[in-house]
């Protein structure tokens, strides 16, 4: 099907509308957003003397509506320019212009009667030809269609978006019997590629894929967590980061979430899917309900499971909801053995063996949970889904979790899982022993490097579709590394192109790290055509390794320190003086020597989510990896004719000192930390590492030559200095900055300015490497920036003093 979307029409500006449409705004597609006419003034417009036929009260919900999404936090948009590209109106005054549009998404109250409404208008409008879809979480999409032409029913399916689009990748999408299998392709293809999305194709049954599996999952929990003698508190504890899930968990997910939508899907459920073996899961126990009466329903409404309070002293404290006495306590602090035992285990789907075969309270939770979730997902093939790892890409996407059920199935065991399930009385779908009898012993196998999965009609494994244009690192390591370390792989990607992988805690980057890359660019440059620098981890890197630098400047090592901080500087230098092209990949938090390696880089291909920024203030010292130096360049380089010379220097000071990072890609191009022209963005993340590999490929082969050394890198001498020190001073006069920060701007000031010099200067890249350097050891001298270092390692969080 040879498709273009250009124009998108949106019909419906509520929470999942607006932000439907400034997701396409960040991708580039015009937006029509529409909504109804208001029935009556309200009191400003009445003050104005407005009436109902002026166009500002026409279109007043669909304007809120939009201001009050682009308000929230965090944005549902990349740049508040991509706003122009929404534009909105009314259904009474323009549904006539989504003739011009290529995809029609009605996203309007869930009512089966209201979307019949507004699907017989569109058809009277829409353009033969043009996709449209209905984005529901419960109304049966072939009941949409009722009613309709056969174009219509043939580019008509359901579009489940999760919410925020921006930020959680799943998109189901439910074709009817009537759909065109190339227009489902099509959207498929397009949703993933060009939205960034997980697309998984669903079956038309209640609640889909996700949330059928989801929901089951916590209300399996909710209906056991009192006989099980946990608390709220603990039962988040468990069900969190340890277990690959994010922090907010499972009562503090509800809470954020909203207790009313989770009890709407829970009804809609437990009256839906009569014939499910699990039905009255999905009744809602007596503390919900009670929960449900006293308007206790999350954050929206200041108390749910937790609650926020302040004591006599205003010290603020969250509470937690004793499920038995429906009262508000201070919350426990319950110790689980096994959570210990798992702290040395980096990878999280080497955890699952161990924590489910502990013989705490903890263990028995485990068991229990996995037990009914492995029967239940058994249970729903062919049901909700033909191919099981559908269900698991579902939950990746939409919930967050790091691995699907069937991935934690094969963790534990196929035999152990069917094991538990059996001793708390579930019934496991007769298709798994058949696997196992076989000679299957697993849900997924890897071959040659390619993901495949047991496909039950063939009673064979079978490769999953798509994967074979991924780059998926964990597939790939045991048989394509190359050379290795404890925290650094290089891994041959093929087509003559290496892949440099951090592995190390949090993939900070010490001296294990700068080992790999070092050695990496070494070999491309014997035997390869470039290097790209990524990994899967969940950030890209959180920097520097802390600790390291802490140890050598309690034991006043300064000697080491200084060639510790010149081995980083050298480093980043190879990667952009080497004989090859190298290409870095960051996604999510890319922050310090992160930073300062995608600084340095030939190209760069980033994440849509892609979180950059030089952050060393916040533990008291400066980029000394090449990022003072690099900004410095920078600003040089920006210079224009008849522009104030020193503000590009002083931008770029002031990004470094109030530690700023990127919100998206498409910021860190506006910071100057990314290059038009140069860089890329990839919109799926699972994609960046092949997108990158091209953008090396495509460097390689278009004549690649390695970069002369520059010596002309234009400093502003003492004109400069001044500048930033009397801007340091009024920094801390208007209270922005501390004292310290105050020596901190000044000592940076030095080094962008290009230290003792008279007048502004050409000077060598090196230079203004050892001035950095010199700055960097030297404050790490100072009993603040101890103090700053030490706190960031103990709690995580920045220290102002």
């Amino acid at each position: 099907m040879n498709q273009t979307i250009q124009k998108v029409a949106v019909l419906g500006s509520g929470v999942m509308g607006s932000r439907i449409a400034c997701h396409f705004a960040n991708i580039g597609v015009q937006v029509l957003l529409l909504d109804i006419v208001p029935r009556e003034l309200n009191d400003k417009e009445k003050a104005k003397g407005l009436t109902l036929e002026d166009k500002a009260v026409r279109n007043r919900i669909v304007n809120d509506a939009l201001q009050s999404t682009l308000k929230s936090n965090p944005s549902p948009i990349y740049d508040k320019a991509f706003v122009s590209r929404i534009t909105t109106g009314n259904f009474d005054d323009d549904l006539d212009k989504i003739k011009d549009v290529d995809w029609t998404i009605e996203v309007v109250v869930e009512r089966l009667d209201i979307k019949q409404q507004v699907f017989e208008k569109v058809e009277k409008h829409r353009k033969p030809g043009t996709f449209i879809s209905s984005n529901t979480s419960g109304i049966p999409i072939h009941l949409m269609t009722e009613g309709r032409s056969e174009d219509f029913k043939k580019f008509f399916c359901g579009t489940h978006f999760f919410n925020p689009p921006r930020y959680l990748e799943l998109l189901e999408i439910i074709p009817t019997k009537h759909t065109d299998p190339q227009v489902i392709d099509f959207l498929m293809k397009y949703s993933d590629v060009n939205l960034g999305k997980t697309t998984v194709l669903a079956k038309d049954t209640p609640a889909f894929i996700a949330n059928r599996v989801g929901i089951f999952g916590i209300m399996d929990l909710f209906n056991s967590v009192q006989e099980l003698g946990l608390s709220v508190e603990d039962v988040d504890k468990l069900t969190g980061p340890v277990i690959g899930r994010p922090k907010s968990a499972t009562f503090r997910t509800a809470d954020v979430v909203g207790l009313d939508t989770l009890i709407h899907v829970a009804n809609g459920l437990y009256e839906n899917v009569k014939q499910d073996e699990r039905n009255t899961t999905f009744k809602l126990p007596e503390f919900l309900n009670k929960m449900q009466e006293n308007n206790w329903l999350g954050s929206k409404s200041g108390q749910g499971f937790y609650k926020k309070v302040k004591d006599k002293d205003g010290k603020s404290e969250i509470l937690s909801l004793d499920l038995d006495t429906l009262e508000y306590t201070s919350q426990s602090k319950t110790k689980f053995p096994v959570l210990d035992q798992t702290k040395g285990i980096d990878k999280v789907v080497d955890r699952f063996k161990v924590l489910a075969g502990a013989k705490d309270k903890a263990g028995e939770f485990y068991r229990k949970s996995f037990a009914g979730l492995f029967a239940y997902v058994s249970n729903r093939i062919p049901e909700i889904s033909d191919e099981l790892f559908r269900i698991d890409e579902a939950m990746r996407a939409g919930f967050g979790w790091q691995h699907g059920p069937f991935e934690i199935w094969d963790a534990i065991g196929v035999e152990k899982g069917l094991q538990f399930a059996k001793d708390e009385g579930h019934e496991v779908a007769g298709w798994v022993r058949e696997m196992l009898d076989a000679g299957f012993k697993s849900f997924y196998e890897v071959k040659d490097g390619i993901q495949h999965y047991y496909s039950i009609p063939d009673k064979k494994m079978v490769e999953v579709p798509g994967v074979r244009e991924l780059i998926i690192l964990d597939h790939i390591r045991e048989s394509k590394t190359v050379w290795k370390n404890e925290d650094c792989s290089v891994i041959d990607l093929g087509d003559g192109i290496l892949n440099v992988e951090f592995h190390s805690k949090m993939n900070s980057l010490g001296g294990g790290v700068l080992a790999g890359i070092n050695k990496g660019i070494e070999l491309a440059e014997k035997e390869y055509r470039g290097v790209v620098i990524a990994n899967q981890g969940q950030n890209f890197t959180v920097g520097a390794n802390l600790g390291m630098i802490f140890m050598m400047a309690v034991e006043q090592e300064y000697d080491e320190l200084n060639f510790a901080v010149k081995h980083f500087q050298d480093t980043m230098m190879r990667i952009r003086y080497s004989s090859v092209p190298v290409v870095v990949a960051p996604h999510n938090m890319t922050l310090g020597g992160g930073c300062e390696a995608t600084l340095h880089a030939d190209a760069v291909q980033a994440s849509a989510e892609s979180y950059i920024g030089l952050v060393e203030f916040g533990v008291g010292v400066i980029p000394g990896g090449g990022g003072s130096k690099e900004l410095t360049k920078r600003a040089g380089d920006r210079y224009v004719k008849d522009d104030i010379e020193l503000n590009a220097y002083r931008e770029n000071l002031i990004k470094i000192a109030q530690a700023k990072v990127s919100t998206s890609a498409v910021e860190a191009f506006n910071l100057g930390y990314l290059v038009e022209g140069r860089d890329g963005i990839t919109m799926n993340k699972r994609r960046l590492i092949a997108d990158a590999k091209e953008k090396c490929i495509a460097l390689a082969e278009t004549g690649y030559s390695k970069p002369i050394k520059e010596k002309n890198v234009k400093v502003l001498g003492k004109q400069a200095l001044g500048a930033f020190i009397v801007g340091a001073h009024q920094m801390m006069e208007g209270g922005y900055a501390s004292e310290y920060e105050k020596k901190m701007v000044e000592s940076l000031g030095n080094v962008m300015s290009g230290g003792p010099l008279s007048e502004a200067t050409e000077v060598s890249e090196q230079y203004l490497l050892d001035l950095e350097r010199e700055a960097f050891v030297k404050l790490c001298a100072n009993k603040k920036t101890m103090e700053r270092i030490q706190h960031m390692l103990q709690t995580g969080k920045p220290l102002r003093n």
